[in-house]
């Protein structure tokens, strides 16, 4: 059975501002839930995360996700892009980039390990925050695999 796309072009809101980190998550888990990927209530547990563990990566990027707990409330594996060209204090480093990530179970692990190999990646991270098309960023994160 041929695994469903993780990202789609549906999925990337480029050119965005948020007026914090919160806004920022908040736009990410608006459309993970816009996307079908969520149930509504997996967007406070996106801040639960936030507030325990921040999800800055590096390069301007953050990776915003669910509890633990809350994977019960993930329907589908799904990327959410939303890039924002001013930036966003990320309680310090300034993120332009944020891909909120729904998964649960063993697929997690493999979305986190695959987007991380990208965005370590200061070309690579680069491209994703000034790019200009949904399509630039989808082939940009289109390897990452749902496990």
């Amino acid at each position: 059975m041929p695994s469903e796309l993780v990202l789609t072009e549906d999925a990337v809101r480029l050119g965005r501002a948020a007026a914090d980190r919160a806004d920022a998550i908040d736009q990410c888990g608006a459309l993970l839930v816009e996307l079908g990927a969520v149930e509504p209530g997996y967007v406070p547990a996106m801040h639960e995360r936030e507030a325990s563990v921040p999800t800055f990566v590096g390069e301007g990027v953050a990776i915003p996700h669910g509890t633990d707990a809350s994977r019960a409330l993930v329907k589908r594996t799904a990327l959410a892009v939303v890039q924002f060209p001013e930036g966003v204090d990320w309680g310090g480093p300034t993120v332009h980039v944020a891909i909120g990530i729904a998964a649960s179970g063993e697929e997690h692990l493999g979305v986190l390990s695959s987007l991380a190999g990208i965005l370590t990646d200061p070309e690579r991270a680069a491209r994703l925050r000034s790019a200009t098309t949904p399509s630039d960023v989808v082939d940009l994160l289109g390897s990452v695999q749902d496990g």
